[in-house]
């Protein structure tokens, strides 16, 4: 067992060694920028973080609203949780489940599964 554990640790060691040395090698590019290209002016920082950062949350505003304001327009409760949430069947009968069709008669076919193939 201590055999494995020490061909474990060796193998481990050799791959954040190299991993390590890869990454002290590696350096930034140097090249300039290619003739016929233009060269852009820099970017400021609170710019990027605006359009980086800002786009996302504001879409993600948009969405949130676009989800909850037609609920909150019928008067629905939009909080988790809540008790409106708990008896809802997506696409079934409005009443509950006295509008399903039951079984009149032994020869109905309404009412839950049969083994009759």
């Amino acid at each position: 067992m201590t055999a494995t554990l020490e061909t474990l640790a060796r193998r481990t060691a050799v791959v954040v060694g190299a991993a390590a040395t890869l990454v002290a090698l590696a350096g930034p590019a140097s090249a300039d920028v290619p003739e016929g290209w233009s060269d852009p002016d820099p970017v400021s920082p609170l710019h990027a973080i605006l359009l980086l950062g800002g786009v996302p949350l504001l879409l993600f505003v948009l969405i949130t609203l676009a989800i909850y304001i037609p609920a909150l327009i019928r008067g629905e409760r939009v909080a988790p949780g809540s008790a409106a949430m708990d008896d809802q069947w997506f696409g079934g009968p409005r009443k509950g489940t006295a509008e399903l069709a039951g079984p009149d008669t032994d020869d109905s076919e309404a009412g839950g599964a049969s083994g009759r193939w």
